[in-house]
């Protein structure tokens, strides 16, 4: 899991600070639409790149005890490498996983931008400080920022989830007991993920002097 998020953080936000500077200069969109816009691009870049990672990931995490398919990262390489058709075999079930991430990572971006810039519009002196390179730009304190991270997660998570299972779901087994099984878990999980992830972003764009 180490090995996979490390690669897939730095791609993501790079990727996001790219795609945004793209999309505002060659289609002239700003605000908080390019960040939605670049934020799902970013999260599809990000899952491609490291998506043999991921496999590798899940299928060392649900061997059953005393059945060990593979031995490790490198032997569950070889093994997807020559057992399931090469190179392209560390790809399958990407489409559905790009499906989901677009609206996730899109949502994600979008709600932790309009909340800083509703939070540093509306109560700059409460939530703002200097920016550490630059004293000029006013960026949130650790603690909002740790706050707008989290609940960024939290609204991705709910709408990609409702994305992803809202048809089957919905036919099969309802709304309470199908389309929301499980989110408390998915909250539990990615609003401090979500909220360490930006704090994190927000100060080493900071100490980069990126500002």
């Amino acid at each position: 899991m180490m090995i996979r998020i490390f690669p897939y953080g730095a791609i993501q936000f790079m990727a996001f600070d790219q795609y945004k500077k793209v999309i505002k200069k060659q289609l002239g969109i700003s605000g908080h639409v390019h960040q939605l816009m670049a934020g799902s691009m970013a999260g599809i870049t990000a899952v491609i790149c490291t998506y043999p990672l991921d496999m590798v990931r899940v299928r060392l995490a649900f061997q059953v005890k005393g059945e060990h398919k593979y031995m490790g990262i490198i032997h569950a390489f070889k093994m997807i490498y020559t057992k399931e058709g090469g190179f392209p075999g560390f790809y399958r079930g990407l489409m559905p996983t790009v499906v989901g991430m677009a609206p996730y990572a899109g949502f994600s971006f979008f709600t932790f931008g309009t909340l800083k810039s509703i939070g540093l519009a509306q109560a700059p002196n409460l939530l703002g400080r200097p920016s550490l390179d630059n004293p000029d730009v006013l960026v949130l304190k650790t603690h909002v920022n740790l706050l707008c991270g989290g609940i960024a997660g939290a609204i991705a998570q709910t709408i990609s989830t409702m994305v992803q299972t809202l048809k089957y779901v919905y036919q099969q087994h309802g709304i309470r007991r199908g389309l929301y099984r499980g989110l408390s878990l998915n909250y539990i999980r990615c609003i401090p993920s979500q909220a360490v992830a930006f704090t994190t972003y927000e100060l080493m764009k900071q100490f980069l002097h990126l500002n």
